[in-house]
């Protein structure tokens, strides 16, 4: 059997998810007629304590939304180096909007409000206008690092003094929200717009939401429809979002406390040179310089075990509900077994 640790998007939908699926009453969502659709949206928004959701198909197209929603051509979005709509959106944020970002050295893919403060463009006319500012939680590329709430805050209170919008791509925010026992509200009351996905760590086939009050988000359907995200009987995703919200979300902290556990046999083998510091279902280790990577990847795959090469000596696992605990175990002995 294939161990597929590439990413937690590599789930398929389990026998509940697919009956919620085959049983839900759909319409035309473009006409507003999706019942389920409706479902989702307004359970997602009330979950948020916001005014408005919208299903989108993926959570590029609703971070690339969010983006289109705050800024005109020119402005910048304040961002770090590592944020998914700067390194693996193919350029969107420039595409899409005409923006550019300024990019931060953060830590982990987090950053301070300090930093954000100086990031701020100067108000002249030969500046790029500073109107977003934008956060990743959990950081994908920061190994799923989880960001201090009371940070978060601080940023705010910057934004709030300089006027500038405040978006949360939050594809794993569920992997936060149950490791920190912090709540959606809490949340909805800081960021502006929040995107969330459905198809990262909750198990379903497709899915993201952009969350927002109505004033940002008035044009969102327009938005989505140029982007060519408006679809018909979607309810029949939404159905599974929402069986993956009862049922799916507790169960993550059986993935982070999988992801420590590799991490600690990681840490113990002489051919990894390192291992970042591990808060929920990502693990990121770099090898020996003497370890090629191609090698030991290749090694890994001969045991039908996949996993994914980030670029600058780094590769990633991710732990997801389709990893099961026997999985989990043969993996541990293949690891603590290989030979380079």
């Amino acid at each position: 059997m294939i161990i597929d640790l590439r990413s937690d998007t590599v789930t398929k939908p389990s026998k509940g998810m697919l009956d919620a699926m085959m049983s839900a009453q759909v319409g035309d969502d473009v006409f507003d007629e999706d019942p389920t659709v409706k479902l989702l949206e307004e359970r997602l928004a009330d979950m948020f304590g916001k005014s408005k959701a919208l299903f989108f198909p993926s959570g590029s197209m609703a971070n690339q939304a969010a983006l289109k929603l705050h800024t005109n051509p020119g402005e910048q979005v304040i961002c770090d180096k590592f944020a998914h709509i700067y390194n693996y959106e193919a350029g969107g944020a420039s595409f899409n909007s005409g923006i550019s970002c300024k990019l931060i050295d953060g830590n982990r893919g987090m950053f301070t409000a300090k930093q954000v403060e100086a990031a701020i463009n100067p108000d002249a006319f030969y500046y790029a206008k500073t109107t977003l500012v934008e956060v990743e939680n959990t950081a994908n590329r920061g190994g799923g690092s989880l960001w201090d709430f009371e940070e978060l805050k601080k940023i705010r209170t910057v934004c709030n003094a300089h006027e500038l919008g405040y978006h949360l791509d939050g594809a794993r925010l569920w992997n936060a929200l149950v490791e920190k026992n912090e709540t959606p509200k809490q949340y909805g009351e800081l960021f502006d717009s929040i995107s969330v996905c459905l198809s990262k760590g909750l198990g379903c086939p497709i899915g993201s939401v952009l969350i927002g009050n109505t004033a940002i988000m008035k044009d969102a359907v327009r938005i989505r429809k140029v982007f060519g995200g408006n679809m018909r009987q979607v309810g029949y995703l939404a159905a599974a979002g929402l069986y993956a919200l009862d049922n799916n979300l507790n169960r993550l902290t059986d993935d982070h406390k999988r992801a420590k556990e590799i991490g600690d046999v990681l840490s113990k083998l002489t051919f990894i040179k390192s291992v970042e510091p591990i808060e929920t279902n990502i693990i990121i280790f770099e090898l020996q310089a003497d370890v090629d990577e191609s090698l030991f990847i290749s090694k890994l795959a001969q045991k039908d075990i996949k996993l994914i090469g980030m670029g600058s000596g780094k590769l990633r696992l991710v732990t997801h509900m389709d990893y099961t605990q026997e999985l989990h175990m043969r993996f541990m002995g293949i690891l603590n077994s290989l030979n380079l």
